[in-house]
């Protein structure tokens, strides 16, 4: 028998409400998960696409040990597919889109009688990721529904969807829960009291982003970028040796995140309007930085830029460029 892992308490909220809409047959063909990425909403979709196809479900949950539960935990489950990435045709590197083919054999699959007899399901994550013609072949699925089949798109944005997907699909949407709910669940996680608190403060509120810093170097990177925001603006580093150092490993995104949070954070507690306004100018700046990095330009110069915005010796751009 598959034990099936605890949902999070705003995990399980959505999970129930989802449950008793197909229980009332009032679940539709598309339903659209939306809310900050990290808050578990590809989990709740696939045990809520484990329950439609477990042939003996307990109640709102799986049975866990049916042959469709067998199948469904060892990723094998005929009438379930997982549509996301996937490696570019010379296999070299992951995709950064969802192509037209994906979802064009999506289509076909969905099109065919299940398998075992009951429902087939899909989830595309992230459904925000599809490109201009698998969005075109995306609605066409939508608008033409077969009986059973569901269809359940996965985004932590989904203004970027078309307002046309959009008004296909039921949403469910994922919300940051109160902050005590989310304490006592990283506690729970088995982090300690402070510890939970320092890293969901840092997290906004965010208990899934706070437990993943907590697990690796999350929150101990921060307190580096909080050091050398400090040292650079006394003038014991430099921008450039800061800005080779940031971009030297996998950490730089999540380096420049902290740096923009850490920003706003020190807004926050200003009535220097002024000071306020440039603060504020370099939170833009250190996100659209981090846009930068995901293109072909040189890291550490971007870098060294916004540093060197930082402190002061030189203006934050308001266009493409920190």
């Amino acid at each position: 028998m598959t034990t099936l892992a605890p949902l999070a308490p705003w995990q399980a909220r959505a999970y129930a409400h989802l449950v008793s809409i197909h229980e009332a047959g009032r679940l539709g063909h598309g339903v659209l998960f939306a809310g900050p990425a990290g808050l578990g909403k590809r989990a709740v979709a696939q045990r809520l696409a484990q329950r439609i196809l477990c042939r003996e479900p307990a109640g709102a949950e799986p049975c866990g040990h049916c042959r469709s539960c067998q199948l469904f935990a060892a990723g094998t489950h005929a009438d379930f597919e997982l549509v996301s990435f996937i490696p570019t045709k010379d296999g070299a590197r992951m995709r950064t889109e969802i192509v037209i083919e994906q979802i064009r054999e999506l289509g076909e699959r969905l099109a065919l009688t299940p398998q075992y007899g009951g429902a087939q399901v899909a989830v595309l994550d992230p459904a925000d990721a599809i490109n201009h013609h698998a969005a075109n072949a995306l609605l066409k699925t939508l608008e033409e529904p077969h009986p059973g089949r569901f269809l359940w798109l996965v985004s932590a944005h989904p203004a970027r969807l078309s307002a046309t997907i959009r008004s296909r699909c039921q949403r469910v949407e994922f919300r940051l829960p109160p902050r005590e709910e989310a304490l006592a669940w990283l506690i729970a996680q088995g982090h300690k009291p402070a510890a939970a608190e320092e890293a969901l403060d840092a997290a906004r509120g965010h208990p899934g982003l706070a437990d993943q810093w907590l697990q690796g170097e999350g929150l101990a990177l921060r307190r580096q970028v909080a050091a050398d925001l400090d040292k650079l603006e006394r003038g014991t580093a430099g921008a450039l040796a800061t800005a080779q150092a940031w971009v030297a490993d996998e950490y730089a995104e999540l380096r420049l995140r902290h740096a923009a949070d850490l920003a706003l954070e020190r807004a926050a507690g200003l009535t220097d309007a002024g000071r306020t306004r440039s603060l504020a100018a370099w939170f833009d700046a250190a996100n659209r930085t981090r846009d930068l990095l995901r293109t072909t330009v040189r890291a550490d110069l971007a870098v060294t830029e916004l540093l060197l915005a930082w402190r002061g010796d030189a203006p934050v751009a308001r266009g493409g460029r920190a």
